[in-house]
């Protein structure tokens, strides 16, 4: 029995019963008792009157009196508890009962046996059930630490972004540190592939092509380009990255600019997207989606589906 806790009563009631059928005499009982381990204090008492006065103590009250001792202790009687209960249910030389308690004894014996595998049973249940709860709330935590972790990536990603505003003098290096950043804000909603990188000549290592980052989301690869730029997007800094997305079957692309984009380029790429989706998004929206903690990736979904399904790559969902 896996049973650490005390006898309940019914179970408790059974044992007196049983045990005291079980042994024809009254030093057998105490036998018993002492093989299952019980302490000698706790049988002191009936051992004395059994040796001293046998006639002032029955079978029964032996039992009753050292089960309440042992099922009174705490951990100490844990061992025994448990030892009394196997001997029971593992007993089955009846024949050293009395003729007359044979069959008595075996039905106790089976009445023991269902207590404990009801109470098992019931255990069981509840471990499994404790087990659930435990998982469950292991899975909340581990849930509750990752979306920990990516409000601080996120709130580490507004801070840097917010510096790049006081780097007019440096346009260069503002713009390589745009592209980490915004690299950085899809690696912390776990939707970057791989960062800047370049396609080279494999024979003469010219940088044949630059692409600021690849991600991918609903269900499809986007080649991101990144710019940060004192004017509008423009038709020249737009079809280069055009370009790389017919070069690649069933690519798609994101364009942001920190300054918008010129009527040209929206019309281009309006009309482009009969073959290529194409999303085009002011930084802008990037700032106030971080500032609103809103979800990145919902942002860009709205984004893909108005350009697909409504023809429209420059949504502004957040201004």
């Amino acid at each position: 029995m896996a049973e650490t806790f005390h006898y309940p009563p019914e179970l408790f009631e059974l044992l007196v019963e049983t045990i005291a059928r079980l042994n024809r005499a009254k030093k057998g009982v105490v036998l018993f008792l002492r093989g299952a381990g019980v302490a000698d204090e706790d049988l002191a008492e009936v051992e004395r009157a059994v040796t001293t006065s046998p006639s002032s103590i029955n079978k029964f009250e032996i039992v009753r009196k050292v089960l309440t001792k042992v099922n009174a202790r705490g951990d100490s009687g844990l061992r025994p508890r448990r030892e009394i209960i196997k001997r029971v249910v593992e007993f089955e030389s009846f024949e050293t009962c009395w003729p007359e308690d044979q069959m008595k004894a075996k039905g106790l014996v089976a009445s023991v046996r269902e207590a404990v595998d009801a109470k098992d049973s019931f255990t069981r249940m509840r471990q499994e059930r404790d087990a659930e709860r435990e998982a469950t709330r292991a899975h909340q935590r581990a849930e509750q630490a990752v979306a920990a972790d990516r409000r601080a990536k996120i709130e580490e990603v507004n801070a840097r972004l917010a510096a790049l505003f006081g780097m007019g003098d440096q346009p260069h290096e503002r713009g390589k540190l745009l592209e980490s950043v915004l690299n950085d804000l899809f690696n912390a909603y776990g939707i970057l592939i791989r960062e800047d990188f370049r396609r080279k000549d494999p024979d003469t290592s010219t940088v044949l092509e630059q692409i600021d980052g690849v991600i991918e989301f609903d269900g499809a690869v986007h080649l991101v380009e990144m710019k940060w730029l004192n004017s509008p997007v423009g038709i020249g800094e737009f079809f280069p990255h055009l370009s790389r997305l017919f070069l690649r079957a069933n690519a798609r692309g994101i364009f942001i600019s920190s300054s918008g984009f010129t009527e040209p380029v929206v019309k281009e790429c309006a009309g482009a997207l009969a073959q290529k989706t194409m999303l085009l998004c002011s930084l802008d929206e990037i700032v106030m989606l971080l500032q609103r903690r809103d979800d990145l990736i919902s942002f860009l979904k709205k984004k893909s589906h108005a350009a697909i399904v409504d023809k429209n790559p420059f949504l502004h969902i957040l201004s």
